[in-house]
């Protein structure tokens, strides 16, 4: 009997990438994938697109969609379906799972005529609770890795075909992913390849090996078009040796496989997904750990022990990355707000939004950019504050209102406070420094707090080692087999970790020494106990606003001795405006006059931060002072600042015809230093490592003396609005 090939090509692009990258992503993968078939019309397979890259081929590339719907049509292709917007299902609500896999089935059946039962889960990151809302939105079958399988105990040999699993009752199929076939495809000799199949023939007569992957790696990622369509023509070439061979070896769809071949047997899966990704969700020391381990065993050949060493669960990276979390809960929150619409086209306007924002892209980090994308990142926020205000406006059915929620937003077991205002979201963590975490500007969908921590990451252990070895690739330098690519010549030594996270009207005192750079490396003495301590919190309400009051009672450390200090911080929101007030009173009841120097910490997220469209301007009295927010510098005697949102979260966002591009003006009722540097992580992907930009990092400070019950005070304005 012949052995059954199912190949399933995942394509996808993240909901609010460049338009540029979508535009070669087509050009350089998925138009020639389409080519291939044409010239090879008796190879059959399954293929599945994301929602946002449908919109975009709709849009854009029509002519791509009509290739394809004349390949389904002749029955070369199948379409698989899955969640609209590529979210990591087991990370949102089950309403929320199975509206976006309905959403997606629709979307195909009215598109092609086809009607899907399989589907690709996004990064097959699995959980045991799936196969209930997979069968609640007619999911049949769908395709996971082969580690999940290895470690309920299942072996290579036993992945040529399906299996039966099930929660409460409702029942999927699943298949396994052999990471052989991922790994060679279109990487070994293509007579290699077909030799491996030809023996799994021998060994599994009418079974089928399964190959998922995505169909980025056909001609996008580098390297890989020149070897795939260019002076290589592997996959040609590949695709010619499966019609050469069409005696004993059958290209199949999967969804035939999953209606030909009875199940091996019933199997639980655990929680998993794909190795890397397991790894990559590991904190940094156990991912170097982990990745040692694997060398080892794989190089004493214990491969019996290798299948069931796993890595992180996925879930991990919610709690390794605050802002990951931030977002995710938010979500969550949304969620809520949005299932309590009445039904009707304002929720589902609502909902879609919210289902945008689910987007994976955003929520992880691994070899790609993930987090660290900040374009990704702000896409994924517009959505849901975009949803948020469609949700908080049916509400309250009217033009301008303000109330206060409290709960424990983040799910950490402490209560967050949020300021809710017609124009203002205001999140903030009493229990961690008084800090507001997220503001978004409802009118220009926008988190201003929307910045990165600079955190360390297990793949940086080994650009440290290879500067330290010589062994860094710049541009332009030709490969070597231990090499380790690099976009500049010292990045190594930007690579600075910090020990709070970066948010918004965060209290240092710090020693009269500290210098801007060690303060810019994170690497300086803090005198108080207060950037990350707890607040007491107390919220006045009245028709006229709101008022959250901040206060601690710390410590600050001034030469030998400790000097009891309280910080106040008093943050003002009205109804029907932009503006945010915040004054700060510090008081000591020592005994004894003292100097400290107090500083207030904001992290703003500015989207094009490095672009040349973007401005910090810094006011010292009637002087302007233009300065980009990616660079460092110092400036004394500083009344205000200004940063423009030089580019809009979301394509169709139109600044200037909303009568410019938005700006943030902060205001000071006492002359300050300001410090500011860009926030920049280093990040490693195929084409090496780089600096990307996070966020830009302002810090106000005074010299304040402190006369024994005498207060000193400072006030902060910030108004959001659109600039000339």
């Amino acid at each position: 009997m012949p052995l059954n090939l199912s190949l399933v090509i995942h394509n996808h692009q993240p909901v609010g990438n460049f338009d540029f990258v979508f535009a070669t992503a087509t050009e350089k993968a998925y138009d020639p994938i389409l080519g291939l078939l044409e010239r090879h019309p008796t190879v059959r397979l399954s293929l599945h697109y994301t929602g946002p890259l449908w919109d975009w081929l709709l849009k854009r590339r029509p002519d791509h969609v009509e290739r394809l719907r004349a390949l389904v049509a002749r029955g070369q292709v199948e379409l698989l379906t899955g969640a609209y917007y590529e979210p990591i299902l087991v990370s949102i609500p089950d309403a929320d799972k199975v509206g976006q896999i309905r959403k997606m089935t629709e979307f195909l059946r009215r598109t092609f005529g086809v009607e899907p039962t399989g589907m690709w889960l996004a990064e097959r990151v699995w959980e045991p609770h799936l196969p209930k809302p997979l069968a609640e939105a007619g999911v049949r079958y769908t395709l996971l890795d082969d580690t999940p399988f290895k470690m309920a105990g299942l072996t290579d040999e036993d992945l040529f075909g399906p299996y039966v699993t099930e929660e409460q009752g409702h029942t999927v199929t699943v298949f396994g992913n052999v990471m052989y076939l991922r790994y060679a495809i279109p990487w070994h000799p293509v007579e290699e390849v077909i030799e491996w199949l030809r023996a799994q023939a021998a060994a599994h007569p009418g079974g089928v090996a399964v190959m998922g992957d995505d169909g980025e790696k056909f001609g996008l990622w580098p390297g890989t078009w020149d070897l795939c369509w260019g002076r290589e023509a592997w996959m040609d070439r590949f695709f010619a040796a499966l019609e050469a061979n069409a005696d004993w070896l059958h290209t199949r769809p999967l969804g035939e496989m999953a209606a030909e071949l009875p199940p091996l047997g019933r199997v639980y899966l655990p929680c998993a997904s794909y190795e890397e990704m397991m790894d990559w969700a590991l904190p940094p020391r156990d991912f170097a750990s982990m990745r040692r381990v694997r060398r080892e065993l794989k190089e004493s050949g214990r491969a019996d022990i290798l299948r069931f060493v796993r890595g992180g669960l996925w879930r991990t990276f919610i709690a390794r990355y605050d802002e990951v979390n931030q977002m995710h809960k938010k979500g969550l929150w949304v969620s809520r707000k949005v299932q309590r619409m009445p039904e009707g086209e304002e929720k589902a306007h609502a909902q879609d939004h919210l289902w945008a924002s689910q987007c994976n892209c955003g929520y992880w980090h691994g070899l790609f950019g993930g987090i660290y994308l900040f374009h990704i990142r702000a896409a994924n926020y517009a959505h849901l504050i975009a949803a948020e205000t469609i949700a908080d406006q049916s509400s309250v059915g009217r033009p301008a209102w303000i109330w206060t929620e409290h709960g424990d937003l983040d799910a950490d077991g402490r209560e967050e406070i949020v300021l809710n205002t017609d124009r203002q979201v205001l999140t903030f963590k009493p229990s961690s420094g008084g800090a507001l975490v997220e503001w978004d500007w409802r009118a220009a969908r926008y988190n201003l707090l929307n910045a990165m921590t600079r955190r360390r990451e297990g793949y940086h252990e080994d650009l440290v080692r290879a500067a330290e070895e010589g062994r860094l690739i710049l541009p332009g330098e030709p490969d070597r087999p231990d090499g380790v690519r690099v976009k500049e010549p010292d990045i190594h030594t930007r690579l600075f970790h910090d020990w709070y996270r970066r948010a918004a009207f965060l209290d240092h005192f710090l020693h009269p020494e500290t210098t801007l750079d060690a303060f810019y490396r994170s690497q300086y003495g803090e005198q108080g106990d207060f950037v990350n301590q707890p607040y007491q919190a107390q919220v006045k309400e009245d028709p006229a606003g709101l008022t959250l009051i901040l206060t601690r009672e710390g410590i600050v450390w001034v030469g030998e001795r400790s000097v009891p200090v309280q910080v106040e911080k008093r943050f003002v929101v009205t109804p029907g405006n932009d503006l945010l007030t915040v004054h700060y009173r510090l008081t000591t009841h020592d005994n004894a006059r003292c100097v400290l120097r107090f500083g207030v910490e904001v992290n703003w997220g500015i989207l094009g931060g490095g672009s040349d469209r973007a401005f910090l301007q810094i006011l010292r009295g009637r002087e302007k002072i233009r300065r980009r927010p990616t660079d460092t510098g110092e400036v004394w005697e500083t009344t205000g600042l200004t940063f423009g949102l030089p580019f809009p979260p979301l394509e169709g966002m139109n600044w200037q015809g909303a009568g410019g591009i938005p700006q943030v003006t902060l205001t000071l009722s006492a002359p300050a230093t300001l410090w500011h540097f860009p926030l920049e992580a280093v990040s490693n992907s195929e084409a090496g490592y780089e600096r990307v930009y996070q966020g830009t990092c302002t810090l106000l400070w005074w010299d304040v003396v402190l006369e024994p019950d005498q207060p000193w005070e400072a006030t902060l304005q910030v108004a959001l609005k659109t600039g000339d």
